[in-house]
């Protein structure tokens, strides 16, 4: 009787534990570089508002220059205001990293804002926070960037 109840409460035990596999952390770190890549060519396809408002979370926040952070319904009000039209805007990702979880991770790079009725090209530096939404999606949680960087060193 005795051995009976230390297996049943050991399998018990093993029910209430499963053993997950741990997260591919290198496929992860990739799959997020690859989501902002894509997201960077969303951006040169159909545009910086229609790109944002897809991969935005329904909370995330943008901070821009001469604004408080905004937040959720407001970032999606505030993107939808934006004129997009005489600008197109891409980026490279240069670093990923991804949470031990792979359900939260950030990427880092260098932007290049293409204004169609000049010559010239306008770089900057950007950082967004990346989740993982209920279908394993990377979704934006913060946006942020600087304006300005030396563009000779830039290249894409």
């Amino acid at each position: 009787m005795k051995w009976i109840c230390i297996i049943v409460l050991l399998g018990t035990t093993a029910c209430n534990n499963p053993k997950q596999k741990e997260p591919d952390l290198i496929a992860e770190k990739i799959g997020l570089l690859q989501s902002d890549k894509a997201f960077s060519d969303l951006s040169m396809q159909k545009g910086m508002k229609a790109a944002f408002l897809e991969v935005l979370d329904s909370n995330g926040v943008l901070i821009r220059s001469n604004y408080l952070p905004i937040v959720g319904a407001n970032a999606i009000d505030y993107l939808l205001q934006q004129n997009d039209t005489s600008y197109s805007i891409n980026w490279q990702p240069q670093q990923a990293v991804v949470s031990q979880s792979a359900d939260m991770g950030y990427t880092f790079g260098v932007y290049a804002v293409h204004p169609k009725y000049q010559d010239t090209v306008l770089y900057g530096t950007y950082v967004n926070i990346w989740k993982k939404d209920v279908n394993g999606v990377w979704k934006i949680v913060l946006d942020t960037g600087n304006e300005g960087i030396d563009s000779s060193n830039t290249t894409f």
